[in-house]
């Protein structure tokens, strides 16, 4: 269905609906002619994306972040990093400790991949 059906059914304006496609949170598919198409998948996904913030008080900044870490493996082993309270040693001075952690860290990653 197009945006303007889409934005009735769902109380997502059309902007709002052009904003969280920006951001990589609902992404319609697109017609031959370049118009948004969105399907029961997306419209399952705006309404769980609704309650989602009703429910749990979610900022969709937080859930764009939510979104980088599982698409960045990177900057998920940093903020993994952080909230172990260690921090990243230069390359210089790695210990066998950090060696063990990041062996850990690269098997937690390995494990979610396969997953």
């Amino acid at each position: 269905m197009p945006i303007g059906e889409t934005s009735r059914r769902t109380g997502w304006s059309p902007r709002m609906l052009r904003y969280l496609e920006q951001e990589g949170l609902v992404v319609p598919a697109r017609s031959e002619a370049g118009y948004r198409r969105y399907g029961i998948r997306e419209l399952n996904q705006l309404n769980a994306l609704a309650d989602l913030r009703a429910r749990f008080d979610v900022e969709l900044a937080e859930l764009e972040f939510a979104l980088r870490l599982r698409r960045e493996p990177a900057l998920r082993g940093a903020v993994e990093t952080w909230l172990a309270g260690t921090t990243v040693p230069a390359a210089d001075q790695t210990s066998p400790a950090w060696v063990e952690w990041e062996q850990r860290k690269h098997e937690r990653l390995l494990a979610t991949d396969a997953a």
